[in-house]
């Protein structure tokens, strides 16, 4: 529907909208015309004659329901009050008035910022950062869910692709071009998870934590320099970000008293109490015994071998299970149709690592009758090598044990070397398991100083 008018701000304001959409045509302005659409969305809009002869149209910009007028010069696809779309309009006239295609000019324009705002869109953090997760993160790291975690990305309920979590960082940038982000954006994000939490994540601790800074760190360092390689950005911003100063090294280590209390404590947690006690006979890695696969293990089950794929250094690992170890896996349930030793529903390993960690410190504290001093669980694992050298197991058959490799086991001797010492590892998680059991029944014989085994632990305290 078409009519004619002397349009005025005022009525453009009030023209209401119909069944269909309306063309009035300004009266004050050559070519012009106001378009509102059936939803009520009002813009300017040229029509006239084009060098060939066909008419032509162009939408000029929405029409500035607010009334401002502003000193700057009206651009295309910009809101526009009534003056400003007549000012823009004549200018158009002038052109085409001078031999030039206006349509087609206005069209290469808009079409330049529409590839422009695309290119924007698919550079924005929150792309890039999916982006990074998916195509490298996922195909190249095993703890990729985490990194996707810090940058603010989780799988959505149908875990067909990655979503935002809100208040996160990449809700925060979600439409941020990354060529925008600066050094200090970077810094300040370092800086905020140190002091009171990464971004969208529930804080644990309210107090400052350098290991929630360094993960932010890392994982932006990583990004940025993924993006850099792949020329998503020509500089990279976090090049001169120093990382944050480094956390001293954990030296804690289970006492005697603490692995009994520890042990009844597990003795309550169906699921993630065996994958502990697991950790415990073999000194494994959390993710490592978490994750554990039947098919890891040997057909007679006194061996369990960890693929590479699963394993810090990418290396098979293979563990020699003490009888109680056997024994142990032999008592889990097995889940039909399932390859996972440990998991709840047969299709994920265990979850629910820190509402497990709180109960079991309840139950280790009741069963003390005091509070506990603060421990991780990645604490047995530093307990484990501590109390194999008590023992006077040789550093180089621990390192074996846990599938360290930065000892004595790196360098000229990790090189000509290749002994894998089985039996002599099988022997000491032997020792080491009939000891356990002599703590936990409280009937543990004296053996060599605990300070002479935590200085031999101290070689693996980084692993």
């Amino acid at each position: 529907m078409s009519t004619s008018k002397l349009l005025t701000d005022a009525a453009c304001r009030k023209y209401t909208p119909g069944r269909e959409r309306r063309r009035i045509r300004d009266l004050g302005s050559r070519s012009l015309y106001l378009i509102i659409e059936p939803s009520g969305f009002k813009a300017f809009e040229m029509r006239f004659r084009g060098p060939t002869g066909r008419i032509g149209k162009v939408r000029l910009g929405p029409f500035d329901m607010n009334g401002r007028e502003t000193t700057e010069k009206p651009a295309v696809g910009a809101p526009l009050s009534l003056q400003a779309a007549r000012t823009l309009a004549a200018e158009v006239l002038r052109q085409k008035a001078a031999g030039r295609d206006a349509i087609a000019d206005i069209k290469a324009k808009r079409l330049h910022q529409r590839v422009e705002l695309e290119q924007k869109n698919a550079n924005s953090f929150a792309t890039c950062a999916a982006d990074y997760v998916v195509e490298h993160c996922r195909v190249r790291t095993r703890r990729w869910k985490e990194t996707a975690g810090v940058l603010g990305l989780r799988f959505s309920d149908d875990k067909t692709e990655l979503e935002v979590v809100p208040g996160s960082l990449c809700d925060r940038w979600r439409n941020k071009p990354v060529v925008d982000i600066t050094e200090l954006d970077l810094f300040n994000a370092v800086d905020e998870a140190r002091k009171s939490g990464i971004p969208g994540r529930p804080v644990r601790n309210s107090g400052p934590s350098d290991s929630r800074a360094h993960s932010m760190h890392a994982t932006l360092r990583s990004m940025f320099g993924w993006l850099r390689k792949r020329r998503r950005i020509a500089v990279d911003p976090s090049t001169d970000l120093h990382p944050p100063e480094a956390t001293e090294a954990r030296d804690r280590v289970l006492s005697d008293s603490e692995l009994r209390w520890l042990w009844v404590a597990l003795d309550a947690e169906p699921i993630l109490g065996p994958v502990i006690k697991l950790l415990t006979f073999t000194g494994a890695r959390r993710r490592e015994a978490s994750d554990c696969r039947w098919s890891e293990l040997s057909d007679d089950g006194t061996t369990w071998t960890i693929p590479k794929e699963r394993t810090k250094n990418k290396k098979a690992h293979v563990v020699p299970l003490s009888r109680a170890a056997q024994a142990l896996l032999a008592s889990v349930p097995r889940v039909a149709g399932s390859d996972f030793v440990f998991s709840r529903n047969g299709k994920t390993p265990p979850a629910g690592w820190s509402q497990v960690k709180d109960r079991i410190d309840e139950a280790m504290k009741k069963a003390a009758g005091k509070a506990i001093p603060h421990w991780v669980v990645h604490d047995v694992r530093r307990t484990v090598v501590t109390r194999l050298a008590e023992l006077k197991v040789p550093v180089d058959v621990i390192e074996l044990c846990v599938g360290h490799t930065s000892g004595s086991r790196a360098g000229i001797v990790g090189i000509y070397n290749r002994s894998e010492l089985l039996d002599e590892r099988r022997d000491a998680f032997e020792r080491w398991s009939r000891h356990l059991a002599g703590i936990v029944s409280n009937k543990a014989a004296n053996v060599v100083s605990i300070r002479r085994g935590r200085n031999a632990a101290r070689k693996l305290r980084h692993d």
